[in-house]
């Protein structure tokens, strides 16, 4: 695509990657749902194009950027590597300046509520999904420690989760050093438009993280995973935590990345029909589709294909929040073709995609390592 002027490098170099093909137009999930071709990456694309060559747009061009999920469907469909989820950013907060002033106030205070533990635990202890289930493992003396993303959220609305992997982790030699809660990767942040609080974040993570000296650190919420797997591409290469951040997003793992070497049979499985839900910051953000199906696989479950794995549930971060009526006709159609096989329980590996699911699923969602610490005593 040809460009006249843009200032901004980064968005440069990625829109006149775009070729105009459309190809990303049937895989994105609000052009599925609207048909409006300025609901579609491709038109997305035309929009910031034209805002940051022009320096002019309106109030619809923030809506319909605003309608995006930033589920990088449209990524692992194009055929030109265009970095859309960067693109999108650039174009938010370019756009941020022409909001009304409720909607800023709003998104300050929903990005403050989820990332401030003292304002988010009481209520996120009203709205638990589910409390720690059986006994804490104790690793041995010797074992190998690694580092665990604890989650700004994850840890008050799912805590057994962090559990499960702690205890999974112990069986295997490992011993999980968990992050405080307090620690937020910065996604939020950086996906409503507040960059510099996220770098803020991002930087006092990488110094703390790296004073711990651990060689791999798992994330068991593929959103936060993804951030932090991204922080490399927040700074220049000259910039002192440039190299910091690489070492940082090169030791990180999805928990799925991390199990699927080892020997996992001596865990105590829980015998179940399920259905499993693969979240878009794994498959198309991570670039890891198929790898916990895999594992479930090897593991003796199976699950069915489930019709339109590749489009987003909804939840989408804080997307849910903001765009309920979207959301909500996504996550009936999910949860439509996640119970095509009749499963007794769908999992899942996100917390968001858990909780987002979960507030209308007649049947349990859980992450997916919960079925791996199954204990009975």
């Amino acid at each position: 695509m040809q460009t006249h002027q843009i200032a901004n490098f980064k968005a440069n170099e990625i829109i006149r990657k775009c070729v105009h093909c459309g190809f990303c137009l049937a895989t994105c999930p609000t052009y599925q749902l609207l048909g409006s071709e300025l609901d579609s990456p491709r038109g997305r694309i035309y929009l910031i194009k034209s805002s940051l060559e022009k320096n002019n747009f309106s109030s619809e061009s923030i809506k319909h950027l605003d309608r995006c999920l930033t589920c990088r469907s449209c990524e692992t469909t194009c055929p030109s590597g265009v970095e859309y989820g960067k693109l999108i950013d650039v174009g938010r907060e370019f756009m941020e300046q022409k909001r009304p002033l409720w909607q800023k106030a709003m998104r300050y205070s929903i990005r403050k509520l989820l990332t401030t533990p003292q304002l988010f635990n009481p209520i996120g202890r009203i709205a638990r999904h589910s409390k720690k289930q059986g006994n804490v493992l104790k690793p041995n003396a010797n074992s190998k420690k690694v580092l665990l993303l604890g989650g700004c959220v994850q840890p008050v609305l799912a805590p057994n989760i962090n559990h499960s992997i702690k205890n999974i982790l112990a069986k295997l030699g490992f011993e999980a050093i968990e992050t405080p809660q307090k620690q937020c990767c910065g996604a939020v942040d950086q996906h409503l438009s507040a960059e510099s609080d996220a770098l803020k974040k991002v930087k006092a993570n990488i110094d703390a993280w790296l004073g711990l000296n651990a060689d791999v650190i798992i994330s068991s919420a593929s959103g936060c995973g993804l951030m932090v797997k991204d922080y490399a591409s927040m700074f220049q290469e000259g910039d002192i935590y440039y190299e910091k951040a690489k070492l940082i997003s090169g030791k990180t793992q999805d928990i799925a990345e991390f199990l699927v070497d080892k020997d996992l049979s001596q865990l105590n499985l829980a015998q179940a029909n399920i259905s499993y839900h693969e979240p878009c910051t794994l498959q198309h953000g991570q670039k890891l589709a198929g790898l916990v199906n895999s594992i479930l696989n090897t593991l003796g479950y199976t699950p069915a294909p489930v019709k339109d794995a590749h489009l987003c549930c909804g939840s989408a971060g804080t997307y849910s929040i903001f765009q309920p009526d979207l959301a909500k006709q996504l996550k009936m159609n999910k949860l439509n073709n996640l119970n095509a096989s009749n499963p007794e329980m769908i999992v899942t590996a996100n917390i968001g995609c858990l909780m987002h699911l979960q507030k209308d699923s007649k049947i349990p969602v859980k992450h997916w390592v919960e079925l791996l610490d199954n204990q009975t005593n």
